[in-house]
């Protein structure tokens, strides 16, 4: 898909469909993915080639797992998410990561603030994708990185068959059955499948103007892709 074609939700029904089902997100994350989630964050996490001591920005981080993968690579880590009961589970996990409300368009920390600033499976979610971005490389020093986690579309004809029907209609009744609100799992299936994945994310970060390189690689097949852009 076009990236000048999607058009994120609100934010106040992302918030409210976030703190519907906060407390089981992470066992729902874990039951859809057959924990292969983890696994796709350490990989977020190696590819940003985060140091001990680099200083990381987490938005979006929800429950904050990305923040934590990061705190365990020895950076002092940041996380911000909008969601009140997202944050107040993050915080009972860790008082390593240092969780602050905010919202990824409206970054309230000053310019080259961070070696890196990251975002897993909340870029979708947002009204205006490129300006999170934009924000994202804003405060990140020149040279630091913007490590983008999201899922996308499968290029592999079979592979893809297989995965539609397991999104289109597993998906949305194991995420029901978990967490008791099977629409957030219905949106989960149309925003993954309606958002613009590969080249074409690639291109929405490089229209930002910010980045000296970005790229991109499939995770399991391209259920999920990784975007590293490198701030000029």
């Amino acid at each position: 898909m076009s990236s000048t074609n999607y058009q994120g939700p609100e934010p106040a029904k992302i918030r409210d469909m976030f703190r519907s089902i906060s407390s089981r997100y992470d066992r729902a994350n874990t039951v859809l993915s057959a924990g292969i989630h983890h696994l796709w964050r350490r990989k977020a996490v190696e590819w940003s080639g985060v140091r001990p001591g680099d200083r990381v920005l987490d938005c979006a981080t929800g429950t904050g797992l990305l923040a934590i993968a990061f705190h365990r690579a020895g950076a002092d880590v940041t996380g911000s998410d909008f969601v009140p009961e997202m944050l107040e589970i993050a915080r009972r996990k860790t008082s390593a990561v240092k969780f602050e409300t905010g919202d990824v368009t409206t970054l309230a920390y000053p310019d080259n603030s961070f070696d890196i600033a990251s975002i897993g499976f909340g870029i979708r979610n947002v009204e205006d994708p490129a300006r999170g971005i934009s924000e994202m490389a804003r405060v990140v020093r020149s040279g630091g990185r913007v490590i983008v986690l999201e899922f996308g579309q499968p290029q592999n004809r079979a592979f893809r068959a297989l995965y539609d029907l397991y999104s289109s209609k597993v998906l949305p009744c194991l995420g029901g059955a978990v967490t008791g609100n099977r629409a957030a799992y219905e949106y989960l299936e149309r925003s993954a499948s309606s958002f613009p994945s590969a080249v074409a994310f690639v291109d929405l970060m490089q229209r930002s103007g910010q980045f000296a390189t970005v790229d991109y690689r499939p995770l399991t097949f391209g259920v999920a892709w990784l975007y590293r852009g490198v701030k000029k």
